[in-house]
């Protein structure tokens, strides 16, 4: 996907996965300065763990993209994008504490999109199993995905880059799940 970003400075946050890396370079190709030369970037991603962790505690990171936000705000404009885990939006029997601490991010993005808009948009997206071997999500989310395979870093990417896009101006508060399915029909056997 290719979209003007031109003169926009991005900042990322959190785990330093396969797909957050894969995102770095697709905001760099599409014209974006990752560097840390702005005191406040015009795109912050935040990553969370996309693989189960137990115990997970996103409060500093959250506080962290909060006190960006706010920044953003004072200044007039900004995108936060956080990527989580699919289980934000559809706990998994297997990684409750994770899904608990998934879903409180979704609330963030939520609440941080009323107190900060219009001025700066927030949104999720929601990754389910994606790579192989697995770089996010769970191999049991498979058996349960729609589409019946494994999703691709580059269909996340793409993502991220529509959340970021300058035309998009209207989208906030919201966690686009990319998990081929599985929230759509998981655990549904009838």
């Amino acid at each position: 996907m290719q979209i003007a970003l031109q003169n926009t400075f991005a900042e990322l946050l959190g785990d330093p996965n396969p797909v957050a890396g894969a995102i770095r370079d697709a905001l760099r190709a599409n014209g974006a300065t990752i560097e840390p030369v702005a005191p406040v970037p015009d795109i912050l991603l935040v990553s969370m763990p996309l693989l189960p962790v137990a115990g997970y505690d996103p409060s500093t990171l959250l506080g962290a993209a909060r006190s960006t936000g706010d920044a953003m705000f004072a200044r007039g404009s900004g995108r936060i994008i956080f990527l989580v885990s699919a289980a934000a939006g559809m706990p998994m029997r297997r990684h409750p504490e994770f899904s608990v601490a998934m879903a409180g991010v979704v609330t963030t993005v939520r609440t941080l999109a009323m107190q900060l808009g219009p001025k700066v948009l927030v949104n999720a997206v929601g990754v389910g199993a994606v790579g192989e071997p697995l770089v996010a999500g769970d191999a049991a989310m498979l058996a349960h995905a729609s589409v019946k395979r494994p999703g691709s870093v580059a269909e996340i990417t793409d993502t991220v880059l529509f959340f970021c896009d300058p035309l998009n101006t209207y989208t906030t508060g919201q966690m686009l799940s990319v998990d081929g399915g599985w929230s759509a029909g998981y655990a549904r056997s009838f």
